[in-house]
């Protein structure tokens, strides 16, 4: 099936972008440097005012399974398909990885994806990390690395990559993000497609006034989220 007309034009505006004139160029270099003051600044932060919740939630995951790692980490694909490593709060059982390819024909998302509201393989306190999204802010040391931002596309699996079109690429043409426009304009509720397109939106409108309203809108969601799983 060829592409649609909107989705030339996305493509066409985000490729115009990259390869924009020299005043666009300089606009956007200005834009990044700010970005990323604003990601070491805004993730210190985060870590000294919210250290007594990493420090509670860390004791909690450690009580309900002694045995198991209280941070989790996985293999992530970010800006330019570069991997990395993408640390959080583990909120799932010990051998969670090995389960998924039993769990992957339940799958409640569609696309390069998977979700699952009643995933078994979450634990009692990792409901509730995940609910209020607490299991993400180990990522900010993720942030003060640069290996993510504040805001920005999520950074998918490889496996999940391996599946994309060239289109749905071009949200990996920039650093990927602890939340961004899609976190906070549906969530799970949110096809794959739907996602691209809000990411690549995103892309499109960026700026550090748009940053902050999505983090902003981020701690309104965390709070009052009913979608998160």
């Amino acid at each position: 099936m060829p592409p649609s007309p909107q989705r030339n034009d996305a493509r066409a505006v985000l490729e115009g972008g990259f390869n924009a004139s020299y005043e666009k160029r300089k606009s956007l270099r200005l834009y990044l440097m700010a970005k990323r003051a604003v990601d070491i600044i805004g993730a210190a932060t985060g870590i000294m005012i919210l250290s007594p919740i990493l420090i509670l939630v860390a004791v909690l995951i450690k009580l309900e399974d002694p045995r198991g790692k209280i941070f989790f980490y996985q293999t992530r694909v970010g800006r330019n398909e570069r991997t990395f490593k993408m640390y959080k709060f583990r909120s799932m059982v010990s051998n969670a990885e090995e389960m998924l390819e039993d769990l992957l024909s339940q799958n409640e998302v569609e696309g390069a994806m998977f979700k699952m509201k009643e995933d078994p393989r979450i634990t009692k306190i990792g409901r509730f990390i995940r609910k209020t999204s607490i299991d993400e802010l180990p990522q900010f040391w993720n942030v003060l690395r640069g290996d993510m931002s504040l805001v920005g596309p999520r950074p998918p699996l490889p496996r999940e990559v391996e599946s994309y079109s060239s289109y749905d690429k071009l949200r990996l043409r920039v650093t990927p993000g602890c939340t961004g426009l899609w976190q906070v304009s549906g969530r799970n509720e949110l096809n794959f497609h739907e996602m691209v397109e809000l990411d690549l939106q995103y892309i499109k409108q960026r700026s550090i006034i748009f940053d902050i309203k999505i983090i902003l809108l981020t701690v309104k969601v965390m709070f009052g989220s009913k979608d998160a799983y």
